[in-house]
């Protein structure tokens, strides 16, 4: 299995809005007005660069959605 850490990105909130960062990254990749913009923002790129591994992150901090952005493997075999 392909091992993809370095395509799995985290939208979260911080002291200055919305921002995404690659998981393996100490600081935020871009940041963004709104969640729904940070997180097409992040999709787009991971889709030209490979896919990986979405973990979208509510104004608590929390994990509230993962999505796999193709070609990366889901790890989950179900549909949806």
């Amino acid at each position: 299995m392909e091992n993809t850490l370095g395509n799995n990105y985290s939208v979260y909130r911080d002291a200055n809005g919305w921002a995404w960062k690659r998981d393996d990254s100490s600081r935020a990749s871009v940041r963004a007005d709104t969640q729904v913009d940070a997180y097409r923002q992040t999709r787009d790129l991971m889709a030209r660069n490979g896919g990986g591994e979405i973990s979208v992150h509510g104004v608590n901090g929390q994990i509230r959605d993962k999505n796999t952005i193709a070609p990366a493997h889901d790890p989950r075999q179900t549909k949806g």
